[in-house]
């Protein structure tokens, strides 16, 4: 798995920025065997555990003023658009870590997933979820990492995860999956700017949008101007988008769109935005007080006063319509 290093920030501000640095992650992973070996004095069952560094191949940094654009391998794409598909699944653990989309941790509830490079899709994939079902059920998993040697349908789940769907002794078992169209969101979007980041080199992490992303803008002298998707899940502009504060528009492979004001130039600081990626709710509607009923010398038929019920309004098209088509595969600069 790569991660970015930011540059440091250049002396002359007419200088271009260096483009950032790659550094493998280590990643411990675990595969049980599914023989039984009969022992006197030994357990029934043994595991064959594998583990050590498992660095993704980095091609060497472009010349200073280049776009650093993500590597995306042929006919790559990320699981989208809720077709069922048939794999595998083993697991492993990250011992805490964000996993090559560059999360600042593991989720709390330990429920995640790498794919393979053709899924992974040079971090197209991040951020999103899969609903996996093996012999004991099914699990919600969030696309966190990538596993560089899993063959296309090899999912390679948390431990955690793993023990929801099926026995850890099998070791790798038989699954079904699904990408999840519009998952609850957890809050509204978050962004956390790169250690290094500055007016002269931009680089964002764009957090709890719930379904992949197909492309990041940010407003600059009255036009929209395109970030550039990073195999490590950071949107870059190499030559910067000034001091801030930032303006940025986020649209997801469904054509969900959001766009969130007030982003400043805060490296490592996760900032919550005010906006979600889509399900807002309505504002609340105050009920009319109801009039003071002159009194009647007769009695009268009683009536319903109760007021009819405000029927919620969404402000984004329905993206389930969009994910009966077939989609289309999500480009670095959409």
């Amino acid at each position: 798995m790569t991660d970015g290093t930011a540059p440091h920030p250049p002396t002359d501000p007419s200088a271009p920025a260096t483009a950032p640095d790659r550094r493998a992650a280590t990643r411990r992973r675990r595969l049980a065997a599914a023989a039984l070996v009969t022992v006197a004095a030994a357990v029934a069952v043994a595991l064959a555990v594998r583990g050590g560094a498992a660095p993704a191949c980095a091609a060497p940094p472009p010349p200073a003023g280049v776009p650093v654009l993500a590597a995306v391998p042929l006919g790559a794409a990320p699981p989208v658009g809720g077709a069922t598909r048939s794999g595998k699944a083993t697991f492993y653990d990250s011992a805490g870590a964000g996993g090559n989309c560059s999360r600042p941790a593991a989720p709390a509830n330990r429920m995640y997933v790498a794919l393979g490079p053709s899924e992974y899709a040079a971090g197209a994939s991040c951020g999103g979820f899969l609903d996996v079902t093996g012999p004991r059920g099914t699990v919600r998993v969030l696309v966190m990492d990538q596993c560089p040697e899993c063959a296309p349908g090899h999912l390679d789940l948390s431990a955690e995860a793993f023990a929801r769907i099926a026995d850890p002794v099998q070791g790798v078992v038989k699954v079904s999956y699904r990408a999840v169209v519009n998952p609850p969101l957890s809050g509204p979007l978050t962004f956390r700017m790169k250690e290094g980041s500055s007016q002269w080199w931009f680089a964002v992490l764009v957090g709890d949008h719930g379904n992949p992303l197909r492309s990041v803008e940010v407003r600059q002298n009255g036009s929209w101007r395109a970030a550039q998707r990073q195999d490590y899940n950071h949107w870059l502009i190499e030559s910067g988008a000034g001091p801030g504060p930032y303006t940025i528009r986020v649209t997801d492979v469904y054509g969900n769109r959001a766009t969130a004001t007030g982003v400043r130039m805060l490296p490592g600081q996760v900032q919550r935005s005010a906006v979600r990626m889509y399900g807002a709710k309505p504002a609340p509607t105050t009920p009319t007080p109801k009039k003071p009923r002159p009194a009647s010398p007769t009695p009268s038929t009683p009536t319903s006063t109760a007021p009819t019920p405000a029927v919620p309004t969404s402000a984004l098209a329905d993206p389930l319509v969009q994910a009966a088509a077939a989609p289309p595969t999500p480009t670095s600069c959409a």
